[in-house]
């Protein structure tokens, strides 16, 4: 039989670590629904570690980051870009500037960097709250490495929301962080969402694409 010494540290680093899993899983996928699927049971996985964190270090306002995480991120937007995909036709399948392989190596990499960055300079905090930093710090760089090698439009939007979700899980696993963070964090990618459905919905409409591999012919590189 299976004893957990601290079960509220085991089952709050599970959940970080999930969330940083599905990271990774987000840089392996070569279809567009796919991407978005991951991005959804992210967003959820974030959820539960919120409401988690809210639980152990008895913060009711982290219930309300938790809320925020599993309606909007978890399911309004992954619906409102699976009906942007269908809406323009998007092409489905992913093209990637690196193989798949080489970005996994490159995205371990970045945790490894991730570890000696926020280790050494927490050494006084809790293990649990370094050991979340750092992998919050993971799922942020994970984020940008996914901006970065990922053509399609959509597919470098769910980076950055992935990013964003590495910000919040910092915020929810450092004790005292007030809820105005976590609600400016939550309400400036709402607002990038917005942006960015204009940004796709202009580009579609001049271009015929959202590869933007294809949108640099229209500027004169070949």
């Amino acid at each position: 039989m299976l004893v957990f010494a601290n079960p509220d540290y085991d089952i709050a680093h599970m959940l970080d670590a999930g969330v940083l899993v599905l990271s990774f899983l987000l840089l392996t996928q070569r279809r567009l629904m796919g991407v978005i699927h991951i991005y959804a049971f992210q967003a959820f996985v974030l959820a539960c570690a919120s409401a988690w964190q809210a639980y152990i270090q008895d913060a009711p306002h982290l219930y309300v980051t938790a809320a925020i995480a599993l309606i909007f991120k978890a399911i309004i937007i992954p619906v409102a870009l699976h009906r942007i995909i269908v809406s323009f036709n998007i092409h489905r399948s992913l093209e990637t500037v690196m193989g798949i392989g080489g970005t996994i190596l490159f995205g371990s990499a970045l945790v490894a960097l991730s570890i000696l960055l926020v280790f050494p300079v927490t050494e006084t905090a809790a293990a649990l709250t370094r050991e979340s930093l750092a992998i919050a710090l993971s799922v942020v760089l994970l984020g940008f490495l996914m901006m970065i090698t990922r053509r399609n439009a959509i597919s470098q939007v769910i980076g950055f929301m992935s990013l964003e979700n590495g910000l919040i899980l910092a915020a929810v696993g450092v004790k005292g962080m007030p809820l105005v963070v976590e609600l400016s964090i939550a309400f400036s990618v709402m607002v990038a969402f917005i942006i960015f459905g204009v940004f796709f919905f202009h580009i579609r409409e001049r271009f015929d694409t959202l590869d933007v591999h294809e949108l640099g012919h229209y500027r004169g590189d070949r």
